[in-house]
């Protein structure tokens, strides 16, 4: 978790997020160790924005992946922030077990299992390909 961290926190200064001026960084390790990072890209059209989780995510799939084994967010905050409702469905589609590891510029941090962040979540069984 220590690499993912280092390279979230590294990321966060690509951050483009003029209009809420809250930035966030993700790290990814999928399976086969490689690590790919996000930031949230924030657009004028708020429903076109894309999270920092969702971008580390689709870097990790167009590179062909297609498990993501562990997740860490970055926020630079003093309290922890977990993904969005979005972020969450997007991580259940590519990380069926995975741990999401939530750090910030304090000593808190986060750890939880994605059942309970999100609990029942939509899924087609069968039609993975």
């Amino acid at each position: 978790m220590d690499q993912l961290e280092i390279l979230a926190r590294a990321a966060i200064t690509r951050s483009y997020s003029p209009y809420s001026g809250f930035a966030v960084a993700a790290a990814v390790r999928d399976e086969s160790g490689n690590i790919h990072t996000g930031v949230n890209v924030e657009n004028a059209s708020y429903g076109l924005t894309q999270c920092a989780e969702r971008t580390a995510i689709c870097s990790a799939v167009a590179a062909g992946a297609r498990a993501i084994e562990s997740i860490v967010i970055y926020t630079p905050t003093q309290t922890p922030c977990t993904p969005c409702g979005a972020c969450r469905q997007v991580i259940k589609e590519f990380a069926e077990n995975v741990s999401i590891h939530c750090v910030c510029d304090s000593d808190e941090r986060l750890e939880l299992g994605l059942e309970e962040l999100l609990p029942h979540a939509f899924e087609l069984t069968g039609n993975k390909a």
